[in-house]
């Protein structure tokens, strides 16, 4: 049950920005949705595309057809690959099942694979910094040889790591971790190994990176921080561990307002709002209609530096 306006306590909600999507998620929707329109329904997608569900049931209403493994696809029909990356014997099986597949891999972990790939041909031996089990992790061991990489997931691993040769070292790392985390493992790694080897260039992508930038200008001042996304999504999961560190009074991941636990807004004034990298910007919007049920809402929006960045379709769709 809805109060009446003159009964809703006021609430100043700051949107972070930039939130939402990232030119790697948008590109790889684009990929399914243009795949769908060219090949028709139905077009199958090895794993979710990207880690939202809002997003995967919308594709799914078009026709797209979601699987574990490609052994679930027939031949006769387009396979997608999600945007975190695939072993290197996924699209090898799919050659040898003569399919049509489209790779969606974002081309920033695609950088993270040809970094691997560099550091190995040069004889190093390759750590990979991540999360254990998450598909971009996956996907950029199976780039090399089994036990080829070394995973090493927090400060302490990297404390213990035992090197076969300490002077021939080089890391690289997931693109959506904590830029602090991130920051703690690497600097274990190089206090230990002063010749270890780094990324060409920063692994953690922009968006990652600006993203959690933004909630950190704007944590201090919220009493509470929502985070819109799901719970399998790395860079989504940061954002509230970075609110927290960055002095907002408590902060969640909320999928969309059904998920939402109301009685954590008692007595609040103060909220800020963000998503996740792969969280639509539609959910967002029905977050907030959701709360002007139930608040007088403020709204305010931190507006830093448009982002630019944007990545072409794999050239079979383009046009």
């Amino acid at each position: 049950m809805t109060t009446s306006a003159h009964e809703r306590p006021h609430l100043q909600v700051t949107l972070a920005s930039p939130r939402g999507f990232c030119a790697g998620v948008d590109r790889a929707i684009r990929i399914v949705e243009r795949a769908i329109e060219r090949y028709g329904a139905p077009v199958y997608v090895r794993h979710q595309i990207v880690h939202n569900e809002h997003v995967v049931e919308r594709l799914r209403a078009l026709g797209a057809i979601f699987v574990k493994d490609l052994d679930q696809c027939p031949t006769d029909r387009p396979v997608v690959f999600s945007a975190h990356g695939v072993p290197k014997a996924v699209p090898a099986q799919a050659a040898a099942r003569h399919m049509l597949y489209l790779d969606a891999t974002c081309p920033l972990v695609s950088k993270v694979h040809v970094d691997a790939e560099r550091h190995y041909a040069a004889g190093r031996q390759v750590v990979l910094i991540g999360h254990r089990g998450h598909p971009e992790v996956v996907g950029t061991m199976g780039q090399l040889p089994e036990g080829a990489v070394t995973l090493i997931e927090t400060a302490d691993d990297a404390a213990r790591f035992t090197p076969d040769d300490p002077a021939n070292l080089a890391f690289v790392t997931q693109t959506t971790l904590s830029i602090d985390d991130t920051a703690e493992i690497v600097g274990v790694l190089k206090a230990r190994f002063p010749a270890i080897s780094p990324p060409h260039r920063e692994d953690i992508c922009y968006a990652t990176t600006n993203r959690q930038e933004a909630v950190r200008r704007i944590a201090g001042a919220c009493e509470r921080v929502l985070v819109v996304g799901s719970p399998a999504s790395s860079n989504s999961v940061r954002l509230v561990e970075t609110a927290l560190r960055a002095g907002a009074g408590d902060a969640r991941l909320v999928a969309d307002p059904g998920g939402l636990d109301w009685t954590w807004l008692e007595g609040v004034r103060s909220l800020g709002i963000t998503a996740g990298a792969s969280a639509p910007e539609s959910v967002v919007q029905q977050l907030i209609a959701a709360l002007s049920q139930r608040f007088e809402l403020t709204l305010d929006e931190d507006v830093p530096s448009p982002e630019t960045v944007s990545f072409k379709l794999p050239r079979v769709l383009a046009g």
